[in-house]
């Protein structure tokens, strides 16, 4: 069976794997407000094989695509916003968190569209430190589920929603600064 290497065609394998995960995530909050923690959890691990597939098929067989640069970041952010919203609401997490990591989402956001409504050229690709902050948050999302069907030590909770916190807030300070720092480049380069 042959594969399109054609990066321009949007509907890929890797889209269509993507545009799955974006389904599974009002599955995986219907499953979390119904108190349904081991199907919620499945969904969830689901999900995060299918970004693992996304990633694999997109590289794999060419099939990267703009749209899939695009896609694959909004499911992730997606199905993270929404978990932290639905586990703050049935008090799993503390709010605290949830509007740290809401507000790191919506500056990065807000960044995106600063450049795009000022014209200059932005490359989507996360940085060493928005890595870790999405893997700690992931694993976040995963350890409570896990919490809520086998007992853990609630230490290891409050530990955790900390450094997730920190994490968080140190990459998106750091996003920031990346972003000012382009715009001052971009800002120098069009003077001289």
């Amino acid at each position: 069976m042959a594969f399109r290497s054609d990066t321009r065609a949007s509907l890929t394998i890797p889209n269509i794997i993507t545009l799955a995960r974006i389904l599974l995530t009002p599955l995986f909050i219907i499953l979390l407000i119904q108190g349904q923690y081991r199907k919620a959890l499945l969904v969830f691990l689901l999900a995060g094989l299918s970004d693992l597939a996304d990633g694999l098929v997109a590289r794999r067989w060419h099939q990267k695509s703009p749209l899939g640069a695009y896609l694959d970041p909004l499911a992730d952010k997606l199905l993270m916003s929404a978990s932290f919203v639905a586990l703050s609401i049935a008090r799993v997490i503390p709010p605290w968190l949830t509007v740290v990591v809401l507000s790191r989402d919506l500056a990065l956001a807000l960044g995106v569209v600063v450049f795009r409504l000022a014209d200059l050229p932005l490359n989507i690709s996360p940085t060493w430190m928005g890595k870790w902050t999405t893997t700690v948050q992931i694993f976040t999302v995963l350890l409570v589920l896990v919490g809520k069907i086998w007992p853990l030590p609630q230490l290891l909770f409050t530990l955790l929603f900390w450094l997730t916190g920190g994490l968080t807030i140190i990459s998106g300070v750091h996003y920031i600064f990346r972003g000012l720092r382009l715009m001052g480049q971009r800002g120098e380069n069009n003077r001289g």
